[in-house]
């Protein structure tokens, strides 16, 4: 097969695999915050660093690694697979006498039982990380799809019948290990690999030395973005971490959902087409004006319209998270740019500066949250939305000097895609205001149908080219 059609054959797969997943995933959560309160989503929050430092460390560098090297055998594969298990089981073994100290941080003693359990999806997702890179590195996102989405449907449908049946937090814990169990179950009866009994030092040495400075990078970046949950997790009340959380579930809906499913697809696409500056650059250009043009308007519109949908679908109860969210939604926009040009660094081999990176944006972070926290949550917020475009412009920098693609190209690209939305996020806005006083899944359907319909129209008219790619990748014409 052509790389061409692998491409595009990944896309399609990835697409259904990402927006199923996503597509259970919501539907769970929303039965789940009908059921349990915003505290209990708070504890499960406060814990989030420390479940991202141990998947970070767990699932890191040393798969991309095997993703992107071109000549690899059964003693890759095994090495990196014991190294995954043994890390896991290292990592757990310290979170669990560590648990005690966090929950002390916290002042909330049921954290202790929740870290202990919960983590041992460390080792559980270390089982399957080896099968799930071969998959990706084959670009054979259909057998990832057709094991994942039934994993989420026990998973979520056991966390459901648990909450119901009065279980509160406890109910997520179990969702998400009963979720992983069913998918190493099936990745090691479906994937078609199992490891060797062997450990090749000069493997290890090898994928090592590419995989540890991402898998620092990827330990940093986690720590940052939880460290918002960690400070108000300790400063305000577990109900005000839950609104947080809510908020940025409900933002990373799109930005995830699109992001990452183009990233498993482009990152060995542009592992192939490395040494090509010329065609990555275009590849890259493309795929980015596509991300952006979905999931700009899907943030706007959503952010317009927060009030109708956080009722409608969570109840009252959850409104509190609607500000948190239209400020998340503004910083979520410029995500998928800043993934596409740290690709960049990951495919030309320069990890070492993908860790500087990480580094100095973190730092940056640290001062924002300092200054931020002068003014309470707001000001962590609105330093976030700062914080965003400032990392695009460091990043964007990086790929300019590998594929001569400068921040100003990347934003003079984009700002039609921006001033389109601008206009029917606008005209959504006036359109429900007048609607304020009907139910709210009318204002919903009312809303989102009007903007959709703009935007699809003045793209065609003003002969958009993000709409034409896009419709060719989904209508193959």
């Amino acid at each position: 097969m052509s790389l061409q059609k692998q491409a595009s054959a990944g896309v399609v797969w990835t697409f259904i695999q990402q927006f199923g997943q996503q597509i259970v995933n919501f539907g769970v959560s929303i039965v789940l915050a009908r059921l349990l309160m915003p505290s209990e989503f708070g504890l499960i929050g406060m814990i989030s660093v420390f479940i991202g430092i141990g998947n970070a460390l767990v699932n890191g560098g040393l798969t991309q690694s095997l993703i992107r090297s071109k000549e690899l055998d059964q003693e890759d594969y095994s090495t990196v697979f014991f190294y995954n298990l043994g890390a896991s089981i290292i990592i757990y073994a310290l979170i669990y006498v560590c648990s005690p100290l966090i929950a002390d941080f916290y002042n909330q003693p049921i954290l202790i039982g929740i870290i202990r359990l919960y983590c041992l999806s460390f080792i559980i997702s270390a089982l399957t990380a080896v099968q799930q890179a071969r998959l990706t590195k084959e670009m054979n996102f259909k057998i990832q799809t057709i094991i994942g989405l039934p994993s989420l449907v026990i998973g979520g449908v056991s966390g459901i019948i648990l909450a119901y049946l009065g279980y509160g937090v406890w109910s997520i814990v179990w969702s998400q290990l009963i979720s992983g169990v069913a998918k190493t179950i099936q990745f090691w009866k479906y994937s078609g690999w199992s490891p060797s009994i062997v450990f090749s030092l000069d493997k290890f040495k090898s994928h090592f030395k590419f995989g540890y400075k991402i898998t620092l990078s990827n330990l940093i970046a986690k720590i940052a973005s939880n460290s918002y949950l960690i400070i108000i997790g300790r400063f305000f009340a577990a109900s005000q971490v839950g609104y947080y959380t809510r908020a940025e579930t409900m933002k990373n809906l799109p930005v995830t959902n699109l992001s990452v499913a183009l990233n498993k697809v482009t990152y060995p696409l542009f592992s192939d087409i490395q040494n090509d500056n010329d065609r990555l650059k275009k590849v890259n250009q493309k795929l980015m004006k596509i991300v952006v043009y979905v999931i700009a308007p899907v943030l706007v519109f959503s952010a317009v319209l927060a009030i109708p949908i956080f009722r409608f679908l969570l109840t009252e109860k959850w409104l509190p998270a609607v500000p948190y969210f239209r400020i998340l939604c503004v910083a979520g926009i410029l995500s998928p740019i800043e993934m596409y040009n740290v690709n960049i660094l990951m495919v030309k081999g320069r990890s070492d500066l993908m860790l500087k990176l990480t580094i100095m944006k973190n730092v940056l972070l640290a001062i924002g949250i300092l200054i931020g926290i002068q003014f309470g949550i707001y000001g962590l917020l609105y330093a976030q939305v700062a914080l965003s475009l400032i990392s695009f412009l460091m990043n964007a920098h990086y790929t300019n000097k590998y594929i001569n693609y400068t921040a100003i190209e990347q934003l003079r690209d984009l700002v039609p895609i921006f001033l389109l939305v601008l206009i029917t996020g606008f005209s959504i806005y006036f359109i429900d205001s007048y609607l304020s006083s009907q139910i709210d899944i009318f204002r919903i359907i009312i809303g989102l149908g009007t903007g959709i319909g703009l935007y699809v129209i003045l793209s065609h008219l003003f002969k958009f080219s993000s709409f034409t790619d896009l419709r060719k990748l989904v209508f193959k014409k």
